[in-house]
């Protein structure tokens, strides 16, 4: 009788505690760090070097000369709970600084600006298929991106530097299938400043397309009467385990017919082993007739070539990346050797990238 009751007793203390773990409520999911740390040396072969330490090719980033130079540490941390989730993403060091505004001598002021906000957002799953976010995001527009872990090349194009880099303010996605969604929204009039300028007056929206698998197909659009208006298309298509081959095509109207720019930029890829791949970008940029001048590149009315190849070479977490670019202007707009005014200018760089 006892043994029984005993038994009896057991299995009603195990049925307790189960019951009471299956209401228990479940534990949030951990807080996600995220990030990467970059370091460079570059050699403009031309020897140029000015006041400001930049060289010939002026694009975003990687400006020191013949210089063992460091890129930034990123910092980023991430959480979603339920349907609510955010995301907040700093840099410090001078490709974050890159992004701000210089001041009247165009020069970055290490001392007031050592880091950047990347990402501050926050987003809300009003259903499976429909997600609001709002706050200061890295841009929709264009292939290559801030950080160096999301991009092949080192450098980067002119399509980059002339285009937002980051947008604040509110968007809603819907999914409608893993083939396709929809982003539109209303951000600040000012690209990569999370204050408005004026008002939030610039309208943003991106159709996502997976014709087929390995295929991805971006079409953006931003457009405001202070910010302009660019129309964009990214795509890329894993043709086969070893090849991929990307293309970046953009158009820009400054406001108040202030010039802009087009351009397209050609991103082919070839996997040599699990640990070795090699790349070419094959760009051409060409800027509009109009009273501005880009934030980089040829003066209004004139045009680049620029073809860099590089290969990313894999240990663990770190990349080395070597890089040999080559760009080409239609007007004198570059110096050689010989500090002479010269239509080509080329460099070598080679990074070490490091992500966690």
């Amino acid at each position: 009788m006892k043994k029984r009751l005993l038994l009896l007793s057991f299995f009603a203390a195990a049925a307790t505690f189960t019951a009471s773990a299956q209401d228990a409520p479940k534990a949030d999911p951990p807080l996600v760090i995220f990030g990467s740390v970059d370091t460079y040396y570059k050699n403009d072969f031309s020897g140029f070097k000015n006041a400001s330490g930049s060289s010939n090719i002026g694009t975003s980033f990687a400006s020191d000369q013949n210089s063992i130079s460091i890129g930034m540490i990123d910092l980023g941390l991430k959480k979603k709970v339920g349907k609510a989730a955010f995301v907040g993403e700093m840099s410090f060091g001078p490709r974050g600084q890159a992004q701000s505004i210089p001041n009247a001598a165009g020069v970055y002021d290490e001392g007031t600006n050592s880091y950047h906000i990347q990402n501050l957002y926050v987003s809300y799953d009003l259903s499976d298929k429909f997600t609001m976010t709002a706050g200061y995001m890295a841009t929709f527009v264009g292939y290559e991106v801030i950080s160096p872990v999301g991009n092949f090349n080192y450098s980067t194009s002119y399509l980059f530097t002339n285009g937002p880099f980051q947008n604040a303010g509110l968007k809603g996605t819907y999914t409608f299938s893993d083939k396709a969604s929809l982003m539109a929204g209303i951000f600040n009039d000012g690209w990569n400043s999370y204050t408005s300028t004026n008002d939030v007056s610039t309208f943003g929206a991106q159709l996502f397309l997976s014709p087929a698998k390995g295929w991805t197909a971006y079409i953006n659009l931003v457009s405001g009467s202070y910010s302009g208006t660019e129309v964009d298309l990214t795509t890329a298509y894993q043709v086969t385990d070893a090849f991929k081959l990307g293309v970046n095509a953009a158009t820009y109207s400054a406001p108040h017919s202030g010039g802009g720019f087009s351009g397209v930029a050609l991103y082919p890829q070839v996997a040599a082993s699990s640990s070795v791949t090699f790349g070419l970008r094959a760009e051409y940029f060409k800027t509009k007739a109009g009273a501005l001048a880009p934030l980089s590149g040829p003066a209004p009315g004139s045009s680049v070539t620029a073809f860099t190849l590089t290969s990313n070479i894999k240990a663990g977490p770190l990349t080395f990346i070597p890089e040999v670019r080559l760009d080409h202007m239609k007007d004198d707009f570059f110096v050689n050797k010989d500090l002479m005014p010269s239509k080509s200018a080329s460099q070598f760089v080679l990074a070490a990238v490091y992500a966690f």
